[in-house]
């Protein structure tokens, strides 16, 4: 793993084009944005065929939603395309089962030069009962790319009001501890 911009960790790819990028000149320098402009909310039913022999919904299912949610979320932030450069730790809470209609809200917390983290809250709620339960939580950072798969810059955030700044702080927080494991581990650069 190495850094990009901010000090996230990425794969090779991502490092192999961080290496060559150059600003993207045909765009303007991104201007700021309002963590309230990415929000983005997706909601799928889980059908039998998403479940394992429990009745529970797959992890994999879960984590596909959860890239797809935070994937638009950066695109609407960036106004550019992004890739997926980690996921952080996925705690499953509490089961989701088939019928259930799972929700995930995602928004951008914290953003670097061209990386992002985004905050994903997932929720599955029982159609029948009512009843709504928060399952689980994830943090993912994103690459802005420019048309070369080059990292570029993105939109620093409005940190208008007292929530914004505080997901910033605990966002720029979360980057300082991965960095800080991969260097005891050793893998700053690997």
């Amino acid at each position: 793993m190495t850094e990009v911009d901010n000090g996230e960790a990425v794969g090779p790819d991502v490092r192999a084009r961080a290496a060559r990028a150059q600003p993207d000149a045909s765009r303007p320098p991104p201007a700021s944005k309002s963590p309230a402009a990415s929000e983005t909310t997706i909601s799928e039913l889980m059908m039998p065929n998403q479940v394992n022999n429990l009745g529970h919904v797959f992890g994999g299912v879960l984590l596909s939603l959860v890239d797809r949610t935070a994937a638009v979320s950066a695109m609407r932030h960036a106004g550019r395309a992004c890739v997926t450069a980690s996921i952080d730790r996925v705690d499953f809470r509490e089961p989701i089962y088939a019928g259930e209609l799972v929700t995930c809200r995602a928004r951008v917390n914290y953003v670097g030069r061209t990386s992002m983290e985004i905050g994903v809250k997932v929720d599955a709620e029982n159609l029948l009962t009512g009843v709504r339960r928060h399952t689980n939580t994830c943090y993912l950072t994103f690459v802005a790319i420019d048309a070369e798969h080059r990292p570029a810059e993105v939109p620093r955030l409005d940190l208008a009001d007292h929530d914004a700044k505080r997901r910033f702080h605990e966002g720029e927080l979360r980057r300082k501890t991965r960095l800080k494991l991969l260097e005891t581990l050793g893998q700053a650069d690997a």
